[in-house]
């Protein structure tokens, strides 16, 4: 008969997911917010368009990321 002790998984334990979520969550709020406020400035001033564009991307990947943490897809 096999052993009935729990096996050993990498798996994150609920309050590390819930830690990862909440950083994901305010990660994405900051660079969305930096690229929204790097696109009017580079609207109105000579400020550079990467910096914008750069946040914004990193912004959907930090929501994607959160997205597969909290297991939505």
């Amino acid at each position: 008969m096999s052993d009935i002790q729990r096996r050993s998984s990498n798996r994150p334990t609920r309050r590390q997911r819930e830690q990862r979520a909440y950083q994901l969550v305010m990660a994405s709020g900051a660079f969305g917010l930096v690229a929204v406020v790097g696109l009017v400035l580079a609207l109105a001033t000579s400020f550079p368009s990467a910096v914008w564009v750069i946040s914004a991307i990193v912004a959907v990947v930090c929501f994607l990321m959160f997205r597969r943490t909290v297991g939505g897809g």
